[in-house]
């Protein structure tokens, strides 16, 4: 039998995101060319944690298999719970050593390279070469089709190939579906990341100055009937979660004129196609939210992404963002990088979004917020534009606008993006700056803002408890830029809970589980709760047990503890 072994190193691009608890399409598309060439191939799937954490065990499967595919690649920088991506240099050191079987690296580390911070140059695609058989700066599933079919010859089969267009991963994309059964969090805690299209509208213009998504080239888009199959398969196999966050804009997908026009004019009939055959063959699916959308797009085009919105909230489930690429408020930055928007479009933006999307869903969340993107070391930056950015968020804040996320970042320079290494002179130059603008934001616009989105008593509902750190436990719900819930106890790792906020960090809120046992809760829930402090919550505890919560107000008030507060998290 045919033996291959893929490996998910996870990726994170401007358009498209793979970490646990994503699954990227990339992994999907090569299970896919494997499975529509070799239909009875068997490939081991393992995601680069487990390799970490079970290398004997991997490298056995590497030394008895006929191919190795390694997919990995982050060109923006994050900080991630789920999981750790792969570097080059890790990838060298786990998987160098000499074997019988091809070995093949592919994804977005051997297009661009692979960079986690930044200010600092990605390491190049160039430094894997010696350690594999090919790196393949064009498409993965593409060049494993071909090397598949030419008998696993590396020589014959060229690298740099890309699809021919977006119909081609048709198959691949539904055959591929089966591979998420191998990953560890399937089936609860796994969102699949689905491609809408490739390339950027303003790829046309030269895109923005840093980013590697034009590089793509103009947008490829895949068909409804390709998207909505690709869920179907998911979907039977027993994926509830779904993301369409595969695209720089999801308001231009399908749009009038992409390919010719900087800003196409959206395509709300296109959406609602999508969205709708998305729900009819995944009725009961626990989350389907979006990533990206373009500022530019919605300022220019109002009342069709206005009608857009309205289309997504009518399909989507709650909690969902819109994560705008405003990346500076600064006029200066925005010309020199040709970015998309002036600050007062982007306000308007923010304001259709909030007009049609504010409202608070089922689950705790408002239904559908913008998030914004910034990011820092571009040319033309000066202390200014700290400032810029700060007055730009606080009005915001003053207009009583909501923002769901600010992403703060340092561009990470790529080869062949028009800044390269001009960014890394100005990063280190405004190290200092950056460090108390951010921690600035951090506290008195996030801090703040928080508090509006998620009040105090607001109750979150399937909220996923994932990581003990010390005594607490971390927990999300599963979707787009979740909010991370802390716990003041040990509970059960991997189950659905729901939680009620009791206070606020920065960017993450303190609850318990809800609603609280009086006889049972530990006295570390009890003090979470707002009014209750380490005299009250010993009292409830030196007297149980409790009949009923009737019980339980009536040895509160005879306490002298006001119970008509405490008792709604209680109930």
């Amino acid at each position: 039998m045919f033996r291959v072994v893929l490996v998910d190193g996870y990726v994170d691009e401007p358009a498209c995101f793979g970490v646990p608890p994503y699954i990227s399409p990339y992994v999907r598309y090569v299970a896919g060319a494997v499975w529509d060439t070799v239909g009875n191939a068997d490939i081991k799937y393992f995601t680069i944690d487990f390799v970490r954490e079970n290398f004997k065990l991997v490298r056995k499967a590497v030394e008895s298999c006929h191919l190795l595919i390694i997919v990995m690649g982050v060109t923006v920088p994050g900080k991630y719970l789920g999981g750790k991506p792969l570097t080059i240099r890790e990838a060298i050191r786990l998987f160098g050593f000499e074997c019988d079987c091809v070995k093949v690296l592919g994804g977005p580390a051997a297009r661009f390279g692979c960079g986690f911070e930044g200010g600092k140059l990605s390491e190049p695609p160039e430094m894997a070469e010696p350690y594999f058989d090919a790196v393949v700066s064009g498409d993965i599933e593409c060049y494993v089709k071909n090397l598949l079919e030419n008998d696993l010859n590396p020589e014959n089969v060229d690298p740099t190939e890309m699809r021919p267009n977006s119909s081609y991963i048709r198959d691949f994309a539904i055959k591929g579906a089966k591979i998420v059964t191998q990953h560890p969090n399937y089936p609860d805690y796994l969102i699949c990341e689905i491609e809408t299209y490739r390339g950027c509208p303003r790829s046309i213009v030269g895109g923005c100055s840093f980013c590697t998504t034009p590089l793509y080239g103009p947008p490829d888009f895949r068909p409804v009937k390709d998207i909505v199959d690709e869920v179907k398969a998911l979907y039977k196999l027993g994926i509830r979660a779904f993301r369409l966050g595969c695209q720089p804009d999801l308001f231009a997908y399908m749009a009038h004129g992409a390919g010719e026009e900087e800003f196409p004019r959206p395509n709300p009939e296109a959406l609602r196609k999508l969205y709708s055959g998305i729900r009819r063959v995944a009725p009961n699916l626990r989350t389907l939210h979006m990533d990206n959308g373009n500022p530019g797009t919605i300022a220019k085009h109002p009342e069709e992404c206005r009608e857009i919105a309205k289309i997504i909230i009518s399909y989507h489930t709650p909690g969902d963002v819109v994560a705008l690429g405003i990346e500076s408020a600064d006029p200066k930055v925005i010309k020199a990088n040709n970015l998309k928007t002036l600050p007062e479009e982007s306000l308007e933006a923010i304001k259709l979004l909030n007009e049609v999307g504010a409202k608070r869903g089922y689950n705790g969340l408002p239904e559908l917020l913008p998030g914004i993107n910034f990011v820092h070391g571009l040319p033309g930056e000066t202390r200014k534009t700290f400032e810029l950015n700060y007055q730009f968020l606080k009005q915001i804040l003053e207009e009583k606008l909501l923002v769901r996320r600010i992403n703060i970042r340092q561009v990470i320079p790529f080869p062949g993006t028009r800044i390269e290494r001009k960014s890394i002179y100005i990063i280190r130059k405004h190290k200092r700056i950056f460090k108390l603008y951010k921690e600035k934001i951090r506290r008195e616009i996030d801090h703040e803002m928080l508090k509006i989105i998620i009040p105090t008593g607001t109750v979150l509902r399937e909220v996923y408890t994932e990581k003990h750190i010390g005594n607490y436990t971390y927990a999300r719900q599963l979707g787009t830029y979740p909010i991370l819930t802390v716990i003041h106890e040990r509970l059960p790792l991997g189950k659905y809970i729901d939680v009620k906020v009791a206070d606020h960090g920065m960017r993450s809120v303190t609850a318990v589980p809800y609603p609280l046992d009086p006889n049972t809760a530990t006295m570390n829930l009890l003090q979470t709760v707002p009014g209750i402090g380490k005299k009250v919550a010993t009292r409830i505890v030196a007297n149980r047990p409790y009949k009923d919560l009737k019980d339980f107000m009536e040895k509160l008030e005879s306490m002298g503890i006001e119970s008509k507060n405490v008792i709604k998290w209680f109930t």
